[in-house]
């Protein structure tokens, strides 16, 4: 691969950037087919490839690598691209963490817990929003946060209302902060391992701050939930933050296997694992040390992943429907009925969505 194959976003960007971050050598020149790529790159193609960094929420640990690269293969102008992406993507990082600190600490002096998701996952890449999680009551969330911080609640769609899901526009932070209050899948279904999320999380220290994050286990079920039930693909920072994860032994797989049976998730949790696991092998030439649980488990593996429009898209006829009416199953025999309700809308709202989206080109409001 001597050059992309064309100009905009290609799957040839997303190899480049896998290799670079699942690697076991990323800074050696020789170990990549990619190193004319290196030489040849010009500045449209690498805007793109920020471009797409920026959408899989790697752009820091993508570009410190590339920088590095980019020098190596003396190819000045990419060079400076990339060290000028990596000094405005770390400015607002800065801003966004501090923010997020104050927001926590202020739930903490108003006697309200709050966990912080999927946001700190990425460090030292941050999402494109703040995400958090509360078990308190949502007028007593929504009065402190317009209160203290002059937030505007925006407009709910009908899968926010499902989801007990509320976004803040906060004045001065570019990122709109969302938080999850008492529920959590995608219509809300999730209520048992929504209030227990506190209870077993962790104190992480960011930059000298301290947040509480969902303990290992949570971590990948909300992922899970998410990438496997929801979005139907991953970001490339999927693969990298739960492979790191996996590698560094914080996983105890059979408390994982406890917690995702109860929430009805299993199956979709080992298929998420295993998409992981066999993505890391394309890029590492070895699996990442999954149970034979795990892998027994799942319902499909990373052979079906393929890219498309700037993610690595999942199927959803038949595969990640069949997960959901497993999910559905498993409520239904435990007689969660009100969860099972609300688990039953999930097809009414997709159908909804996209037809909104194909009348008016958009599916707000609805998702």
């Amino acid at each position: 691969m001597a050059k992309l194959s064309a100009p905009g976003i290609s799957d040839d960007m997303m190899t480049l950037l896998s290799r670079l971050l699942l690697s076991e050598s990323p800074n050696d020149l020789e170990s990549f087919t990619t190193a004319a790529l290196l030489d040849t790159i010009n500045l449209e193609e690498f805007d793109s490839l920020v471009t797409l960094a920026h959408t899989n929420h790697v752009i820091v640990r993508g570009m410190e690598i590339i920088h590095g690269l980019m020098l190596s293969a003396r190819n000045d102008p990419c060079a400076d691209q990339a060290e000028k992406a990596l000094e405005i993507e770390r400015a607002r990082i800065a801003k966004a963490i501090g923010f997020l600190y104050v927001i926590c600490e202020t739930f903490h002096k108003e006697g309200l817990d709050v966990t912080v998701m999927k946001s700190l996952d990425h460090w030292p890449d941050l999402g494109s929003d703040l995400d958090l999680y509360t078990n308190s009551d949502p007028e007593i969330v929504c009065a402190m946060m317009q209160n203290n911080f002059g937030a505007e609640i925006a407009a709910r769609s009908w899968g926010d209302r499902l989801a007990g899901k509320w976004n803040f526009n906060i004045p001065e932070l570019p990122e709109p902060v969302e938080i999850h209050m008492q529920r959590l899948g995608q219509t809300g279904e999730q209520i048992v391992l929504a209030s227990q999320l506190p209870s077993r999380s962790r104190v992480v220290e960011i930059e000298g701050l301290s947040f509480r994050v969902p303990s290992a286990s949570d971590r990948i079920m909300i992922s899970t939930l998410q990438r496997m039930y929801r979005h139907f693909y991953f970001r490339l920072c999927d693969i990298v933050d739960s492979s790191s994860l996996i590698a560094s032994g914080e996983l105890d797989f059979e408390d994982l296997r406890y917690a995702a049976q109860a929430a009805g998730i299993w199956e979709g949790v080992a298929t998420y694992l295993v998409i992981v696991s066999d993505y890391v092998r394309q890029y590492r030439g070895a699996d990442l040390d999954l149970p034979k649980f795990v892998k027994d488990t799942a319902r499909f593996g990373g052979d079906l992943v393929y890219f498309g429009r700037h993610f690595l898209r999942i199927p959803i006829m038949p595969q990640s429907a069949a997960l959901y009416r497993t999910q559905l199953a498993g409520l239904l025999r435990k007689r969660e009925l009100y969860s099972s309700a609300r688990l039953g809308l999930l097809p009414w709202l997709a159908t909804a969505a996209a037809v909104g989206q194909k009348i008016t080109g958009s599916d707000k409001g609805i998702w």
